[in-house]
């Protein structure tokens, strides 16, 4: 893409390389991964093509470097003068997976780039993913006031100390998406219902709380009433990694286009499909159109109200 293209959508978050550990001690190396690319996936899913504010290292992989220039512009990626951000994925018979950092100075690929050093290219762009702790969202609001601002908290930050930061950082965010555990984690219980509520109740204004394996629960503010969603079935899952940052990335993308919380979140819930079919980054397949709308309308015979 030429420097003249303006994405709809922007994705702010870290890369990581992914060298992957299974539990039968099949290897997998150098696979494109972390939050901002999956993120990204989850729209492309839904044919955007967004800009990436990231950050890249000096041995970014060839092969990671061809699939983000195949299906994401840019012209928001800064090139950093250190070893790319890398770590073991070591994954366990019962699904659970630990992250072992391999680089020594990881961190600048989780805070950069800032807001002020978004390209002006992306200016324009109605709606920002935004995978980051809250310190620099008053400025991500200040500088895209018109923008939908989707705020997928990092994990290392959602826990109880930092619960009036979490709370004081709604009012600056559309949409907020933590996991289970993490909202578990920064409220100190366990229903997800309650859950849903308080944090509309702390200020947000709209909330998708992603359950992993048992789907999503999605609620508005003014609205009463939740929206429970299961996870779309799928013939194998290959890898669980990125599913929930894909389906934050759809839900900006059904959420701006549809304008519905339900509708959002049937997005999110089919891209997340996609993920778990995939190791690493969400590809999307050849019939992509036809898997789609099948799965779609698998998701939209299934909701329910709590």
């Amino acid at each position: 893409m030429t420097e003249s293209y303006q994405p709809d959508y922007v994705c702010v978050g870290g890369i990581v390389i992914d060298d992957i550990v299974f539990p039968d001690g099949e290897t997998r190396m150098g696979v494109l991964g972390g939050g901002v690319a999956h993120a990204a996936a989850g729209m492309s899913i839904w044919d955007q093509r967004p800009g990436l504010c990231t950050c890249v290292g000096q041995d970014l992989p060839a092969a990671a470097q061809q699939r983000l220039m195949r299906d994401f512009d840019l012209q928001g990626a800064l090139q950093l003068a250190l070893p790319q951000a890398r770590a073991w994925q070591l994954f366990e018979w019962d699904g659970r997976r630990t992250e072992l950092p391999r680089v020594d100075d990881w961190k600048p690929f989780f805070v950069r780039p800032l807001p002020d050093e978004v390209p002006a290219a992306y200016h324009a762009a109605k709606g920002f993913h935004i995978l980051r702790s809250a310190e620099a969202l008053p400025s991500w609001r200040r500088l895209f006031p018109q923008a939908t601002l989707f705020w997928e908290p990092e994990q290392r930050f959602m826990i109880a100390e930092h619960a009036d930061i979490f709370r004081h950082a709604l009012n600056y965010v559309d949409v907020v998406s933590p996991n289970l555990l993490e909202a578990q984690l920064m409220y100190g219980f366990s229903d997800p219902v309650t859950l849903v509520k308080v944090m509309i109740d702390d200020g947000a204004q709209i909330v998708a709380l992603r359950m992993g394996e048992a789907g999503s629960l999605v609620g508005l503010r003014g609205d009463d009433t939740l929206l429970s969603l299961p996870a779309v079935g799928v013939p194998e899952i290959v890898d669980q990694t990125g599913a929930g940052n894909t389906y934050c990335g759809a839900f900006l993308v059904g959420w701006l286009a549809t304008g519905d919380v339900l509708q959002a979140a049937i997005y999110g819930g089919v891209a997340a499909s996609f993920a778990l079919e995939t190791l690493g980054v969400a590809d999307p397949p050849p019939n992509l159109p036809e898997m789609r709308a099948e799965r779609y309308n698998w998701l939209c015979d299934r909701v329910c109200t709590a």
